[in-house]
């Protein structure tokens, strides 16, 4: 009851300082529901567009205006359309100016931050084709050596018997009972896959600029080239209050280090989460552990658990990035805004990304060798790979997490806000559904100037908006943050699924409409914000795009069997010695050591040697290693080929994005012109 009574006094005082500064406030009650209609005087509007100086910052004329909320509704059922967004008085009436220019319909509506953000999500989903077209055919490449490959002729055709995969309750298994396993681990693997890593690290790049040029266009169409934040936020101080002081910068280091502290803190603990990921899988292989089949049962297994945790994480991590941004006690709310994304994505992309890195670069690297296997607890043996490589379970968690992710995401927000609207629908009251003949014609009303309707009509549109689902500061955040994840996946770990922007481009084809259906039919209005950039996204994504190129020659160098085969086929294979055959035969051989029974280092228990009939004295496994466990010198030589290849690689992509960067203007020249030109006429008026 107290609480009932302070928030009603503070809604009081918050009513009587809008009507002390002119403001007209409009009070309807219906059913304990009070509605308030604000309306702010032409004065504040004016004071606005002096101090900021951008009188003609809109387009569109008044007449335009009386276009309803329900026609733009109808329109979007109709045809797919651009949008774009300027701030105009703000009445309580919602005016929606829509312009056609180009064949696309643009809506002066909810302000220039989410005009950027439909923007920005258009021109990465136009950009995604390239790269989706080229990942089918590197994808067929694949799907042309599905049989004729010798390195699948080699595993299916093999009568090698591989050592049992755990220690008691499996048997060794033949190798060739993995064929189909190596036939899907080459639609992923192969020499296509290493062009395509390459092509998507200086994809990147010219998304990034292009994205520049394509930005300075509309934001100088716009006219706010020269907007600037910290201005627009003294501007709005002053409107507000013209006796207001300033907030000042200030900086502590003692809440700088604190904060630090913290998301290292976050960060250890999701990389914990991760090491619980790594035992589940360890136990789900061991519980399963027949034959090679249950390592594919952990990894399934270890994916959705994956994705369920990320689903839990991405709450968890939003309330500590809140904390952590209430502790800094950031000057203003753009900078909150910027820190919030900051840590919530780097939270986002551990809890995302680890448990890949770990697929990615530990599996089957750290899990040792007969007689000696690496253990967790002293009991549990680590996962191994397939004697065909290891990108394939990179390549099926990827493939997993993305599409999951983006179904249920999907569905959660748009037939959320759907099934919520149904079920208000069903309690809205008789009575406000009634026509008025004085204010609606057919649906829609056509006011003219100065006048208003009714107050009936007034409840109709006020408890219409109530029922929409509610937005605050953050609901623009939740979409970039969406598209920025998969910006990720498509671009950190596309060698391992060259699928992957195609994926992305069918979901964003669905996304960009149902975003914009959403937040003109299923939410309510976000408050309309000016701005000429994206924020401090265009840091994140660049950060990704350079991340994208060392994670990419890592998984080729490292986790592909590319160099492997590169050095057997120039170094060990038959093709070496002029001896006429296939280059790549006997790879698969090559790259298996023997375990020996009459080792005293190697402990099987003697049941588990034998299988179909036949005793085994010996087993094969994945590594290069002598009949006394050594490393080989091939092991060391391959080693170095890896090292050398990250390195070149890396370096060659990086010059290629500092020469694309420099060779693409970020403004366009007929951009630059037209402010040079603006400029020059404004000056020759102040000299006149």
């Amino acid at each position: 009851m107290e609480d009932r009574e302070k928030h009603a006094r503070k809604r009081k005082e918050y009513i009587d300082q809008l009507r002390n500064k002119n403001f007209r406030v409009t009070e309807i009650t219906n059913d304990n529901l009070a509605f308030y209609g604000i309306q702010a005087p032409k004065e504040i509007f004016q004071k606005y567009r002096y101090l900021l100086k951008i009188s003609d910052a809109c387009s569109g004329n008044s007449t335009d205006r009386n276009i309803s909320l329900k026609n733009l509704r109808d329109l979007m059922k109709s045809k797919v359309f651009e949008t774009r967004f300027c701030l105009h008085e703000v009445k309580f009436q919602l005016y929606i100016i829509v312009q056609h220019q180009e064949h696309s319909f643009r809506m002066d509506y909810f302000g220039e931050k989410v005009a950027l953000y439909f923007l920005w999500l258009g021109w990465y989903t136009f950009l995604l084709i390239l790269p989706a077209v080229i990942g089918i055919l590197v994808f067929l490449y694949g799907l042309s050596y599905f049989n004729s490959s010798p390195l699948v002729q080699e595993v299916c055709e093999s009568n090698t018997v591989m050592c049992p995969l755990c220690d008691s309750g499996c048997k060794v298994w033949k190798l060739s009972d993995t064929c189909s396993y190596a036939k899907l681990s080459l639609l992923f693997d192969n020499n296509g896959t290493v062009f395509f890593a390459m092509f998507m690290a200086i994809w990147t790049t010219l998304f990034m600029e292009f994205w520049k040029r394509h930005l300075a266009s509309f934001v100088c169409e716009w006219r706010v080239t020269d907007w600037s934040e910290s201005e627009e936020e003294l501007i709005l101080e002053l409107v507000n209050d013209a006796e207001c002081r300033p907030k000042m910068y200030k900086h502590s280091y003692s809440r700088t280090a604190l904060v630090l502290i913290c998301v290292l803190v976050m960060i250890l603990v999701i990389i914990g989460l991760t090491h619980f990921l790594v035992v589940f899988r360890v136990l789900v292989a061991g519980t399963l552990a027949k034959d090679f089949r249950s390592n594919l049962g952990a990894m399934l297994a270890g994916a959705v658990l994956h994705f369920l945790i990320i689903t839990v994480m991405t709450k968890v991590n939003r309330i500590v990035a809140l904390k952590l941004c209430k502790i800094e006690e950031t000057r203003t709310f753009a900078d909150t805004e910027k820190s919030f994304t900051v840590k919530m994505f780097t939270f986002q992309f551990f809890t995302y990304f680890c448990s890949l890195f770990y697929v990615a670069f530990f599996l089957g690297r750290i899990n040792g060798h007969p007689g000696e296997y690496v253990r967790l607890a002293g009991q549990w043996r680590l996962e191994e790979c397939h004697p065909s490589g290891c990108l394939t379970d990179l390549f099926i968690q990827m493939a997993i997490i993305l599409v999951l992710k983006q179904i249920i995401s999907n569905m959660f927000e748009y037939f959320g806000p759907l099934f919520k609207k149904f079920l208000e629908k069903k309690k809205r009251q008789h009575k406000l559904q009634r026509k008025c003949a004085t204010c609606y014609l057919k649906d829609d009303y056509q006011l003219k100037e100065g006048q208003e309707l009714c107050e009936n009509c007034k409840l109709r549109d006020w408890h219409a908006n109530y029922e929409l689902t509610d937005v605050d500061s953050f609901s623009l955040f939740n979409e970039f943050l969406e598209m920025v994840i998969q910006f990720s996946f498509t671009t950190i770990f596309v060698a391992a699924f060259p699928l992957a922007p195609l994926f992305a481009l069918l979901n964003n084809v669905i996304e960009i409409r149902l975003d914009a259906i959403k937040m003109v039919t299923l939410e309510r209005r976000m408050v309309p914000k000016k701005t000429n950039t994206i924020g401090v996204w265009i840091d994140i994504l660049e950060a990704i795009g350079v991340l994208a190129v060392i994670v990419n020659g890592l998984v080729i160098g490292v986790s592909s069997d590319f160099i492997p085969r590169l050095v057997y086929r120039y170094v060990y294979g038959p093709c070496v010695n002029g001896t006429a055959g296939v280059c790549m035969s006997g790879y698969i051989n090559n790259t298996l050591s023997v375990a020996s029974m009459a080792d005293s280092r190697v402990k099987f228990d003697p049941l588990q040697m034998i299988t179909d009939g036949i005793n085994a004295t010996s087993c094969s496994y994945k590594d290069y290693r002598d009949t006394d466990f050594n490393i080989t010198h091939q092991f060391w030589l391959i080693l170095a080929v890896r090292f050398a290849f990250v390195i070149l690689f890396e370096h060659v992509l990086v010059i290629c994005k500092f020469i694309a960067s420099w060779f693409i203007p970020p403004v366009p020249m007929h951009v630059k012109n037209d402010g040079l030109n603006d400029k020059f006429r404004r000056l020759q008026e102040e000299l006149k």
